[in-house]
């Protein structure tokens, strides 16, 4: 299908039709943000089992990204969001009503599934309603507005467990996003008129692994999934888990006080998107050497939070280290432009699909990390000891990320200056660095 000259009108009433789709699921995402420590009263749970909580739902997320990609591509985005909103709005209700362990369990399944069929779709509209030199400014915006979502989890979602209650409050957010996905279906078109759709991809089993190997043999889809394990990693434990019973537990925050401070971390990443996508948006050889920044500035942040001297981290000095990790989120959008870049159209959400499980894969192992070393440590040592050796996984999970992150922005490069010797075009013209002659590890 080829590419729009320009955004119609309709097509951004299409886009922000299917962006409340992923504001609704971000929302759900993040609930567990401000209510783990009410989920642990209700449903009488330690920190491993409160962790599993998100990596269930983090671990369906990541694990459906590629049947995602091979859906989207086959159904189209309008029905797959259609569906998404009802699985996480029946996912939100069962979790409402919950009075189990497994019942809560089987609910964030339920809305972890919904959830990953949410930024595939969009990001598939965006790419077939708008001209590939808004792409990156649009999914960032896109990202932005998701983050609202998180916002919308944080202190307004404080208040309303506070007044009506855990049942109530779910039941509402539930309701509404099954209610949404007749509006999705109605307004929601996978091509701007005038365009025909891509004919729909049947892809039978034997054929699934071949078509996902292609796209994983590209470097540019390689390094998309490392891109995204690293920069998204860091701001996604804090804000889906860990970061709201750091705040209070270790650092001895009120309830207000520490989900005020995790919207830092939403906010912070609201103002950045727009910001960020438009860099990548004029200035394409700019992605990865922004990436590669905050990497290091990421390390500089943790180190901070976790070798304070005392343990007591000044209020002021963790509003700047959320502020700073925070802009891991936009800058994860990178991965999808690296996707779409280098892939063909008809490939294109089954590669978005897998470097969106690098994103979930590390924040599913550092959120279960952290979550087992939490449950050894807790009767062994001090809140801010525990929080600070259990956090250092994150670390760990940031550093493995970074390295191979780096591995393969050299090698995407290589195989970007062979194609310019084979007289092939290329989507992002690269200047040669003398580290690009060096053997690639």
């Amino acid at each position: 299908m080829p590419s729009v000259d320009r955004a119609t009108r309709i097509s951004w009433l299409i886009w922000t039709t299917a962006v409340f789709v992923y504001f609704a699921a971000v929302f759900h995402r993040t609930t567990l943000g401000v209510a783990g420590l009410e989920a642990s009263e209700r449903f009488g749970l330690g920190p491993a089992q409160l962790g599993v909580f998100t990596v269930l739902q983090i671990g369906v997320y990541a694990l459906m990204q590629i049947p995602t990609g091979l859906l989207v591509d086959r159904f189209g985005p309008r029905k797959i969001l259609t569906v998404a909103a009802l699985l996480m709005g029946t996912g939100q209700l069962l979790f409402a009503v919950a009075d189990s362990y497994a019942l809560g369990l089987t609910a964030r399944a339920v809305l972890g599934m919904g959830d990953a069929m949410t930024f595939i779709s969009v990001i598939r509209i965006v790419a077939a309603h708008f001209p590939p030199r808004q792409y990156s400014l649009v999914v960032a915006v896109t990202a932005a507005l998701g983050g609202v979502g998180n916002l919308v989890a944080t202190v307004p979602l404080t208040l309303m467990l506070g007044s009506i209650g855990w049942t109530w409050a779910f039941l509402i957010a539930g309701g509404v996003t099954a209610l949404y996905s007749a509006v999705a279906f109605a307004r929601v078109r996978d091509v701007p008129a005038g365009f025909t759709a891509p004919k729909p991809e049947s892809v039978p089993l034997k054929q699934i692994w071949p078509k996902v190997r292609q796209a994983w043999s590209v470097p540019g889809t390689r390094l998309g999934f490392w891109a995204h394990f690293s920069t998204m990693s860091t701001p996604a434990v804090l804000g889906l888990l860990w970061g709201y019973p750091y705040l209070v537990q270790a650092q001895g925050m009120s309830a207000n006080a520490a989900s005020s401070t995790l919207g830092l971390l939403v906010i912070g990443a609201i103002v950045a998107s727009p910001i960020v996508g438009a860099l990548f948006s004029r200035n394409p050889e700019w992605r990865m050497p922004i990436a590669g920044w905050f990497l290091a500035f990421a390390f500089t942040g943790w180190g901070v939070l976790l070798l304070w001297p005392g343990g007591h981290v000044p209020v002021p000095v963790i509003a700047v280290v959320f502020l700073v990790l925070t802009v891991g989120g936009p800058i994860s959008g990178v991965a999808f432009a690296l996707a779409r870049d280098y892939n063909p159209s008809h490939r294109q959400s089954t590669a978005s699909g897998l470097v969106n499980v690098g994103g979930f894969l590390a924040v599913t192992v550092a959120a279960l990390g952290v979550g087992v070393l939490l449950d050894l440590l807790e009767n062994v040592l001090a809140p801010q000891a525990a929080f600070r050796i259990a956090l250092s996984f994150c670390v760990i999970v940031l550093a493995l990320g970074g390295w191979r992150m780096l591995v393969w922005w050299r090698r995407a490069r290589a195989a970007v200056f062979a194609a310019e010797e084979r007289g092939e075009t290329v989507p992002v013209q690269l200047r040669r660095r003398r580290w690009d002659a060096l053997r690639v590890a």
